[in-house]
């Protein structure tokens, strides 16, 4: 499973604003992302602000308009499970590209819970349900929030 050895982060998120940009495709999952990302971000003392997006290729725009209006930080929850056609690999690439590019322009984090999945099986593998074996919601709150206090920590010294 891809996540052994992952890092337990035990961090705290007081003063940082938080805006999750979550998809509204495979429910079961996305919403099983966004408890994980809710528990730790409310566990953390983030403020946190939440957008539901049509799907995944929406969220680098909002996520890019979230952290142009005030977040500190951005935690991006998608699910994409491949079909029978390229179009997984064109809203795969395309959400993946555009999250990394709205975090470099804006110099902010975006915690990367995008799931992109062979089948639904990994998805709830992953989604931090009562069954999951990893909780990628959780994850993805818990690098954007100690992302966001590294590079706070960095402009401090520097600036």
């Amino acid at each position: 499973m891809s996540g052994e050895g992952s890092p337990t982060l035990d961090i705290d998120g007081t003063g940082l604003k938080v805006t999750i940009v979550a998809g509204l495709w495979h429910t079961e999952i996305s919403n099983g992302l966004l408890e994980g990302a809710r528990r730790t971000l409310a566990a953390a003392g983030a403020d946190v602000t939440e957008i539901r997006v049509p799907g995944s290729f929406e969220l680098p725009v909002v996520a890019r308009a979230a952290l142009e209006s005030g977040a500190d930080a951005v935690v991006a929850l998608g699910v994409i499970i491949r079909g029978g056609t390229p179009h997984f690999e064109y809203v795969s690439d395309a959400a993946t590209s555009g999250l990394t590019q709205v975090s470099i322009m804006t110099g902010k984090p975006i915690g990367f819970g995008l799931l992109t999945l062979d089948d639904e099986q990994q998805g709830l593998d992953r989604a931090g349900l009562p069954d999951s074996k990893e909780d990628k919601g959780r994850e993805a709150a818990e690098a954007a929030i100690a992302t966001a206090l590294i590079v706070r920590a960095l402009r401090a010294a520097n600036g």
